[in-house]
């Protein structure tokens, strides 16, 4: 009998656990359904307020509003079961079903404003003006295109393929988009002389969000080069600030922990090229940064708070504008590539991006401006610097890892497929990514089904 309870005990164990392995997987893929609906429906609000109007669109604006500040509790939950504080299985159950439970809502309550938006927006929506404006943007980016060619090709005797691996592409799948722009706004103007005013929306939208997209990875090149140079400015701070942080550790107390972190940092400042190779500073100061981290958490442990030194307020500053950058890069690629990021890399960019926004509160005024910090706070305000642009590397870091994960296989950048998830428009549902579009993916939008057809002549 013995034999036959601890068996009957081990199967409701390893069913439970399997709840829980599934509630966990909801809880995220509910997280990035809510999130991305969040997106669309932001973009969506700026159409219906170009064309009705702040007063018809008010209910909307505040759903919105609503719906983000719920969905940071969501944020923070989903951080939570990431910290370095162990968790029990009902706290790990409980906070997911929190999850699951907030973002059904989130996307429950949008679905109902922007329902009732749908039938008044398609009526107001001037497409002859609205196709007009396309057109006139996409030929404004495709001169772009060149010029974007050329900096990527200048980056490239610069900076090595890693560092440029996000934006090299870039031009290509641009092009791509412009041309895919280019024949959706032909069927939208065919559908809407037959009559079929609800299929030339869908193909008209789809032609905006390419443009959307195509001007996004443009202005990424372009931001990535002044990024770069950005980059490797506050990489050569950074390192002076690490020899520095070397030499105030290396007068602690012994400590294990912290000769090891010494070590891990001196490692990292050895691993940098010398001067004319082509580098990545991107991931020299990630590197760097993590274990600057590292180094200061040994250092916290080895001795009493009191006992630290004041950081100068140069290195307060290097600190602020490191973090500043590195939440840029990270917001960049996660809105460039929507439909393709997971939970993960963005619960970690909401997580940075409260610590960026309570270092602002902390010092009663933007911390990118601030001129003066006293000494009682200088430490704290460099610590959740640093945290934040640690938290903002690892969003960067988990975006590239689910971008490879999720890159179909095929020719490369020539195919259809530019990577970022689309809105349906409105009154079609929520929103998801993936299907086929002449061969590949276009950035996540379902567009196989719908415009089906659309492409003749």
């Amino acid at each position: 009998m013995a034999g036959f309870w601890g068996k009957r005990k081990r199967e409701e164990q390893q069913e439970l656990d399997a709840r829980d392995a599934d509630l966990a997987k909801r809880a995220g893929a509910a997280l990035v359904a809510a999130d991305e609906r969040i997106r669309v429906t932001n973009d969506e609000l700026g159409f219906a307020e170009a064309e009705l109007g702040s007063d018809a669109t008010r209910g909307l604006r505040e759903a919105l509003v609503a719906v983000r500040v719920h969905m940071g509790e969501a944020f923070r939950l989903n951080q939570l079961n990431y910290d370095h504080i162990p968790d029990t299985a009902e706290e790990l159950r409980t906070r997911n079903a929190r999850i699951v439970q907030l973002s059904e809502w989130a996307e429950d309550l949008l679905e109902q404003h922007t329902s009732a938006l749908a039938e008044r927006v398609a009526r107001a929506r001037r497409a002859p003006e609205i196709i007009a404006g396309v057109r006139g943007d996409i030929q404004l980016l495709r001169e772009r295109i060149p010029q974007a060619r050329e900096i990527t090709d200048r980056l490239a005797k610069r900076y090595s393929a890693e560092a440029l691996a996000q934006v090299g592409a870039n031009p290509a799948e641009a092009d791509q988009l412009l041309g895919f722009a280019e024949h959706s706004v032909g069927v939208a103007e065919r559908r809407r002389e037959s009559g079929q005013r609800e299929q030339a929306n869908l193909a008209l939208e789809a032609a905006t969000e390419a443009v959307r997209r195509a001007a996004t990875l443009l202005d990424a090149v372009e931001t990535f080069e002044v990024e770069a140079l950005r980059a490797e400015s506050t990489l050569a701070a950074i390192v002076e600030d690490s020899r520095g942080d070397i030499a105030v550790a290396l007068k602690e107390p012994h400590s294990p922990a912290v000769a090891d972190a010494i070590a891990t940092l001196q490692a990292a400042l050895q691993a940098l090229p010398p001067a004319g190779v082509n580098t990545d500073p991107f991931t020299h100061l990630d590197r760097l940064r993590e274990a600057n981290a590292g180094l200061d958490a040994a250092i916290a442990a080895a001795r009493a708070r009191a006992a630290r030194p004041i950081p100068p307020l140069e290195q307060v500053h290097h600190a602020i504008d490191d973090a500043d950058r590195q939440l840029a890069v990270a917001r960049d690629l996660i809105a460039g590539y929507r439909g393709w990021i997971g939970a993960d890399a963005r619960t970690r960019l909401a997580e940075a991006e409260r610590i960026r926004l309570d270092l602002d509160h902390y010092l009663g005024t933007p911390a990118a401006t601030v001129s003066v910090i006293d000494d009682d706070h200088r430490e704290q305000a460099m610590g959740m610097a640093r945290r934040a642009a640690y938290l903002a590397g690892e969003a960067l870091q988990l975006a590239k890892r689910d971008i490879d994960a999720s890159r179909p296989p095929g020719p490369g950048p020539g195919q259809w497929g530019g990577p970022g998830g689309y809105g349906q428009g409105w009154g079609g549902g929520r929103r998801s990514g993936g299907s086929d579009v002449m061969g590949g993916i276009l950035g996540g939008l379902v567009i196989g089904s719908i415009l089906d057809g659309f492409f003749d002549g």
